[in-house]
């Protein structure tokens, strides 16, 4: 799950190719913009994994939490916050808290902070059609990894892009094994009232044994 999700969340800044789609080009851009607007971000999503081979799929659900560089984000088994230096990994099920140093702009590093900008590097895009979305109408747009593809387990992420708010409503992972991972935003509340302490992870509950400092 934090490799999926590393995928999903880290940076990925489009740079303008002359070979790309203009429209698709402009709809990013627009994106990006209205997102950049935002002060804070809360988000409740929906996963859901198709395994081809196995002929099964699984559900999954969320919440996202984003101020600045901070962040908290809530996925079956584990919590993990940051607060913009530090970052709090707490997996249940182990019963266990790592704790690392956090660089935003350390691409290695899970930051779901850059969650609703993830077009943003290393891709190429193309603009597909436009689909709804239960009641919204959605551009959607084709990104092809264009920084070491042969490393991805997906050839193509879908996003689809609510036409009128310019928000990211679905994005959809093709895997090269045949199978599809999809994320629903259920909820979007841009600008939301997110107290400083909602970014921080108290260990105190937890016996030394049960915390993995890796920090410098």
């Amino acid at each position: 799950m934090r490799n999926l999700l590393y995928i999903i969340f880290c940076s990925l800044f489009l740079n303008s190719f002359s070979q790309e789609d203009a429209k698709a080009k402009g709809i990013l851009d627009d994106l990006s913009k209205t997102t950049k607007t935002y002060k804070s971000i809360s988000a409740d999503y929906a996963y859901t994994i198709f395994n081809k081979e196995k002929k099964q799929t699984d559900k999954l659900s969320g919440k996202v939490q984003v101020k600045g560089t901070k962040f908290k984000l809530n996925i079956p088994g584990s919590i993990i916050v940051c607060d913009g230096k530090t970052i709090w990994s707490h997996n249940k099920d182990a019963a266990e808290v790592t704790i690392k140093n956090f660089d935003p702009n350390n691409d290695d590093q899970l930051n779901p902070s850059k969650i609703f900008t993830l077009y943003e590097t290393g891709y190429k895009y193309k603009f597909d059609k436009e689909e709804k979305i239960g009641t919204a109408t959605c551009n959607v747009i084709d990104l092809y990894p264009s920084v070491k593809p042969e490393k991805k387990k997906f050839h193509t992420i879908k996003l689809y892009i609510d036409k009128t708010k310019k928000q990211v409503v679905q994005l959809k992972m093709l895997m090269k094994d045949g199978g599809t991972q999809i994320y629903d935003i259920k909820s979007f509340k841009p600008n939301a009232e997110i107290p400083d302490p909602t970014f921080t992870f108290d260990t105190k509950p937890f016996k030394a044994d049960q915390i993995i400092d890796e920090r410098d």
